[in-house]
This record gives C-alpha cells, sequence and structure tokens, in this order.
C-alpha cells in the first residue's frame, strides 16, 4: 500500500505541470498582442495633450480678454534764470515721484472731468536717470482714452510746479503730448500661446510624475517550468525492487 502512493500521485504532479506550462504558454501568446495594444497609445501622452491644451488657452485668453492701450507724455524740467543746470536732473527725479500723487491726480481727474479715484490704477510715471525729462503714461481700453489720461496728467503736473517754481528755480513744460497707439500692447498672442504651452507642459509634466506606474511584462512573475525526470525516476526505483526481490530467492537458493 506504501508503495502504490506514489506512482498514483506522479500522474497528480504531471497533470498540475501541464496545466501550469499551458497557461504560461498562453500568457505568452497573449502578451505580444496586449503589448501592442499598449504600444499604440504612449505612456508619454499628457505632456503634449496638456501642452497643446494650454496653447489653445493661452489663444483664447489673447482674444477675449479686453484690450489695453498706452500713451505716454513728456514733461521737461528746465532750470529757471537763477538756478543751477544740474538741480534740473534732482527735480526731474522729485516730480517723477510726486506724478501719481493724490494731489496730483485729484487735479488732473477735476480738469477731465472724471470722478475722484478714476486716474489711481490708469496712470503711472517715472523719470530719466540722465536727463531731466518726466514720463507720464496712461493705460485704458481705448486709445483716445490712454491719451486723454497722461496728457491730463502732464498738465496737472505742470500747475503744481508753476505755484512752486519761486522755491524751486525750476518750472516744467510739456513737451510731447501722448499720441493714441495703433494696437494694444497686451494682451499679446504670441506671449499668451506661449504662456499657455508652457503652463500646460508643466502640468503634464506633474502629472506624468504622479501617476502610478505600471508594471511591463518584464515585471511579471516568472512560472516555475514543469520538472522532468521524475517518470525515469520512478521507474528505475519501480525496476529496482523486483531485482532485489528476484536476487533474494536465488541466494536464498
Amino acid at each position: 500500500m506504501s508503495k502504490a502512493a506514489p506512482g498514483k500521485a506522479a500522474p497528480a504532479f504531471e497533470s498540475a505541470a501541464e496545466e501550469a506550462a499551458a497557461d504560461s504558454a498562453g500568457a505568452v501568446e497573449r502578451s505580444p498582442g496586449t503589448a501592442q495594444r499598449r504600444r499604440r497609445v504612449p505612456g508619454w501622452w499628457p505632456l503634449p495633450a496638456c501642452v497643446v491644451l494650454g496653447a489653445l488657452g493661452g489663444a483664447v485668453y489673447a482674444t477675449v480678454a479686453e484690450p489695453r492701450y498706452e500713451a505716454t507724455s513728456y514733461v521737461l524740467v528746465s532750470p529757471g534764470a537763477h538756478a543751477e543746470a544740474a538741480s534740473a536732473l534732482g527735480y526731474a527725479q522729485a516730480y517723477g515721484k510726486i506724478a501719481t500723487d493724490a494731489v496730483v491726480l485729484r487735479a488732473a481727474e477735476a480738469g477731465a472731468g472724471l470722478p475722484r479715484g478714476a486716474l489711481r490704477a490708469k496712470v503711472r510715471a517715472g523719470s530719466s536717470p540722465d536727463a531731466p525729462m518726466v514720463r507720464i503714461t496712461g493705460g485704458a481700453p481705448r486709445a483716445g482714452k490712454a491719451a486723454d489720461y497722461a496728457d491730463a496728467v502732464a498738465r496737472s503736473l505742470t500747475s503744481t510746479a508753476t505755484k512752486s517754481a519761486r522755491r524751486t528755480g525750476v518750472r516744467l513744460t510739456v513737451v510731447s503730448r501722448a499720441a493714441p497707439s495703433a494696437a494694444p500692447v497686451s494682451p499679446s498672442l504670441p506671449i499668451a500661446v506661449s504662456v499657455g504651452a508652457s503652463a500646460g507642459g508643466l502640468l503634464g509634466g506633474l502629472a506624468l510624475l504622479a501617476r502610478p506606474q505600471r508594471r511591463g511584462p518584464a515585471d511579471a512573475v516568472p512560472v516555475p517550468a514543469p520538472a522532468t525526470g521524475g517518470d525515469d525516476t520512478a521507474a528505475a526505483d519501480g525496476g529496482g525492487e523486483p531485482g532485489r526481490q528476484q536476487a533474494q530467492p536465488e541466494g536464498a537458493r
């Protein structure tokens, strides 16, 4: 009875090994088709998709956003009869800082018939470091309005400087009135598209880094191959026992 059990277990092991080998062979046959289907859509597809979407978003923004026009007026600071020529440069720096002061803006708003505070966010001023010149720039959705805002502040600044001309010894003169621009300064279509594409590429790269990694066919767990030589060993073991059994009666004889 003890010798018959291994003989019955051997066919069961062989059948299980054959089934495992068949399953592994079927998986190998199915894996090329699956790999080909995966190769049709590359794993880095979110990156170009986000770049294209970002560029389209930038183009839409440049088309829909409100345009902004700018116009610049220039005011010259010149020394008086009893003032030094070098002092004009210092006063130009000072007047460039106070051009957007509340007193100057209120006078400009009153002269242009605008409500109080209308020019606070629509006008900026600056001065040249090597010339006694004050630059006043106005911005608005329409080119004509931008020029009107810059000229109104320039006139208000010269009027304020005239009141203190005796103390400062300099006078201000509007040497160049603001001219309406032909094209808006913003939004710019090339810049908007470039910024949108860059932002989309950044988001696409972050999406690639954040998503979980997929296991490829190389990472699959290998299936063990069926054991060979089991029948020969069993046959050898089974064949050797009858020979020993036959040898014992002969020796006994």
